[in-house]
């Protein structure tokens, strides 16, 4: 008699190793340093007690995972959501130190989380979560030491608020969260970083295979920060956005959606649904669309093996964190799709943030426009170099992006002696 079995499902945090190990393998790694790396340096968990506005009194748990600091002080954001629990901020931090390293920021990987739906809150109350939240967490905060940034479920507000309340106990302090409003100090051209870095990433790739921009059809599952970014940014370069969704649906037209037009209905509507002329179209039928560039921009782990083999996209463009789980992965590189990894598509948000903490050190403002070109060298060099350790070494750019990660961190490690 045989019996089959579920899947065993992969944790976030077992999903990042699988890659790190694997690049530790290749890099023939000393087994020292990836037993460093395979845990956070430092984890807090703390209690997140929050008076609601109906005078009820709820209490929310809260996190803030410091991976490696070896590069520098810890850098990664802090997100919102009901799924943000120890492990998957554990994940996002060791993403984040292999991302700096790629990039070559001087910073070590980070994360924050507290487990709630800022959608079902009021702004009172995500204003009393974010103060307490970072009350009970700023012992292990500074600007030379870590420093948070928006990530799903927050925004300029939030890092407003947490700087504020940061503030209240060991002065003005500008520096200690980036991506705030400019008018506390944030820099010009962070709210489009992220998405810019995707479409700069996709550019330089149909530079690389010789296709025009408007010889390639996009889909793009999320329209948030990052999807509707990346959306207006890849339309200005001459890419044909055919499909967009968001939580409450999507929208598909084969001859290319109109994206100022989608943003002055998004401004009303409040969703993408409904916006003409287009076809409705659910978030999972997006993922199989037929077209050349597919970019999951909403939340991690919508590619699985459950659905890789039904994608038809020749290109996964990684804009959220973790979108494609390894299992899915694999599928995808059986079907010869090349996926652009997250630790490099998604970078330009981080990249800026340095560039805003650069500038907060300094007190010295620069213009969008040396914020955007900075931000042009840095993406393009990096891409450059992925693809060109990929082709050199036979790997796929993930493979290519955490070997040079990798790589960067080992030393720095070596050479402050932490083995």
């Amino acid at each position: 008699m045989t019996t089959t079995s579920e899947p065993r499902h992969v944790s976030p945090t077992e999903s990042v190793l699988q890659s790190v190990i694997a690049a530790a393998d290749r890099l023939r790694t000393p087994p020292e340093v990836v037993d460093l790396l395979r845990t956070s340096w430092r984890e807090v968990r703390a209690q997140v007690p929050v008076r609601m506005d109906d005078r009820t009194l709820r209490i929310f748990e809260g996190y803030r995972v410091q991976h490696n600091g070896a590069r520098g002080p810890y850098k990664g954001g802090v997100r919102f959501h009901p799924k943000a629990d120890l492990d998957e901020v554990r994940a996002l931090a060791m993403l984040m130190t292999y991302k700096c390293a790629l990039m070559d920021l001087p910073f070590g990987g980070a994360k924050g989380g507290v487990m709630c739906d800022p959608t079902h809150m009021s702004e009172t109350e995500l204003n009393r979560l974010t103060r307490t939240y970072t009350q009970h967490i700023g012992m292990v905060l500074g600007v030379n030491r870590d420093i948070p940034a928006p990530d799903m479920g927050t925004n300029q507000q939030t890092m407003a608020w947490m700087m504020d309340a940061y503030g209240a106990r060991y002065g003005y302090t500008p520096g200690i969260v980036t991506g705030k409003p400019v008018e506390l100090g944030g820099s010009y051209g962070r709210d489009q970083a992220t998405g810019r870095g995707v479409a700069i990433c996709m550019r330089e790739l149909a530079r690389m295979e010789r296709v025009a921009p408007q010889d390639i059809r996009v889909a793009i599952q999320g329209y948030g920060n990052v999807g509707s970014w990346t959306a207006r940014i890849a339309s200005e370069m001459g890419f044909r956005v055919i499909a967009v969704s968001d939580v409450k649906g999507g929208i598909w037209n084969p001859d290319g959606i109109d994206i100022a037009a989608l943003d002055r209905w998004f401004a009303v509507a409040g969703s993408v649904a409904g916006f003409e002329p287009a076809e409705p179209i659910t978030n999972e039928a997006l993922l199989e669309l037929d077209c050349d560039y597919l970019v999951p921009a909403a939340i991690g782990e919508v590619i699985t093996e459950e659905n890789a083999a039904r994608v038809k996209a020749r290109v996964v463009v990684e804009a959220a964190n973790h979108p494609v789980t390894p299992a899915g992965d694999a599928i995808l590189r059986a079907k010869k799709v090349l996926v652009l990894p997250d630790i490099l598509a998604n970078a330009g948000g981080v990249t800026v943030s340095y560039f805003e903490w650069t500038q907060n050190i300094q007190q010295f403002r620069w213009p969008l426009e040396r914020v955007l070109d900075e931000l042009e060298k840095r993406m393009v060099a990096t891409f450059d170099e992925l693809m060109t350790r990929a082709a050199r070494d036979g790997t796929q750019p993930r493979e290519a992006a955490f070997d040079i990660g990798l790589e960067r961190v080992a030393r720095a490690i070596q050479l402050r002696g932490f083995v």
